[in-house]
């Protein structure tokens, strides 16, 4: 079996689909070191030093930016996936080619543009987002990351629901609760971190839902905030663009900036010690594909309060504290439960253990290949 993947985020490791790509040629490569794999990449990737010995590299010409990701999605990557005599071509990000000479298999993580619509304002945005439909519609076969994604793939695209297969991610195995924590307070020093804190760590845009998080810390920072502030991390976007409500500016309106901390980028190598060191990690989202930073705290052995989404209820079942939708009160009242009531916390922390090793890498690549094998069959 011959697998060919579409590389144009493998440097791009802060992202979701960068984080994908990568763990998964890692998975299968452990997995499956009989199957051979080559990697497609655009011209603005440099060859990378870490490649499984069984995943072959083939670098590409051609300009960056919008235009150049869309020629390469639709005319280099299906090129080279013939010349290489693949025998199939993975995508692992909504952006298949229309045609390709040998089958096709796209994970869509999710369905954001179709699903929360100013995601997609603009006439180029709209016109990606119709390309990229169409195309996923010609796939062999889609994975997606959970059963909720899935059913907004079914909602929005219309593809048949035996056409997809959810394939659920892991934390890497880094985010433990013991494994590499004699390096926390180093990191506790680099960042200036508090004894106690509560965490938030992902993006800023809409549907992050941060100001949930800053108001419900008006109620908790009457409690607690002197002695618990919240730290906030992740690369910061020009604030006040449409999808980037200015949230500083927001938390000083809120009059609570004495206790927020604003961290900034945040290394991924102390990612792990960041949530091992947080007392509790918020996550005030409203729509995800999976939710994987949930499950990073839950392994490093850190409570969990999140928004009742289907996907939250769904990857972390009875292991997070899972609260109304834009309630910041409900929000805050967990959050302070979590930091006042010792027996709360370790239950919580022990079932987000246990949960968290339902989810491996190692099961993910044999899904995988799984699909891979029915679509050969099929073919």
């Amino acid at each position: 079996m011959h697998i060919v993947f579409n590389g144009w985020f493998w440097d791009q490791p802060h992202t979701g689909s960068g984080q994908y790509i990568r763990c998964l040629l890692h998975a299968l490569g452990r997995a499956a070191p009989d199957v051979q794999m080559t990697l497609v990449l655009p011209p603005h990737n440099s060859a990378p030093d870490d490649l499984p010995e069984n995943v072959s590299l083939v670098t590409t010409r051609g300009s960056g930016g919008h235009v150049g990701k869309v020629w390469f999605e639709q005319r280099t990557f299906p090129q080279m996936a013939g010349r290489v005599r693949a025998d199939i071509a993975h995508v692992p990000y909504w952006g298949p080619p229309l045609a390709s000479p040998v089958p096709l298999v796209t994970s869509v993580l999710d369905v954001i543009p179709l699903a929360l619509p100013e995601y997609s304002r603009g006439l180029g945005a709209r016109l990606y987002t119709s390309l990229a439909a169409a195309a996923a519609r010609g796939s062999a076969h889609t994975i997606t990351l959970s059963q909720a994604a899935k059913a907004d793939i079914v909602r929005f695209l219309g593809l048949p629901e035996d056409s997809i297969t959810p394939i659920y991610l892991a934390a890497d195995e880094v985010y433990h609760p013991r494994l590499g924590a004699e390096n926390d307070q180093a990191v506790r020093r680099k960042y200036d971190l508090p004894e106690q804190f509560v965490l938030y760590l992902g993006g800023f845009d809409r549907r992050k839902n941060v100001n949930q998080l800053l108001l419900a810390y008006t109620y908790v920072g009457q409690a607690e905030g002197d002695n618990i502030p919240l730290v906030i991390a992740g690369r910061e976007p020009q604030w006040g663009a449409p999808l980037f409500p200015d949230q500083r500016r927001y938390a000083a309106d809120l009059d609570i900036s004495d206790y927020v901390r604003w961290l900034g980028y945040v290394d991924e190598a102390d990612k792990p010690a960041l949530y091992r060191l947080a007392s509790v990690f918020a996550f005030p989202t409203l729509y995800e594909g999976f939710g994987l930073m949930a499950l990073e705290a839950m392994a490093c052995g850190t409570p969990v309060v999140a928004n009742n989404i289907p996907v939250m209820a769904e990857i972390t079942g009875d292991a997070a504290y899972l609260v109304k939708p834009d309630d910041a009160r409900e929000m805050a009242g967990a959050i302070i439960a979590l930091l006042l009531q010792k027996p709360l916390r370790d239950s919580l922390v022990n079932l987000g253990l246990a949960r968290a090793t339902h989810f491996s890498w190692r099961k993910t690549a044999r899904q995988t290949l799984e699909v891979y094998e029915r679509v050969l069959a099929a073919r």
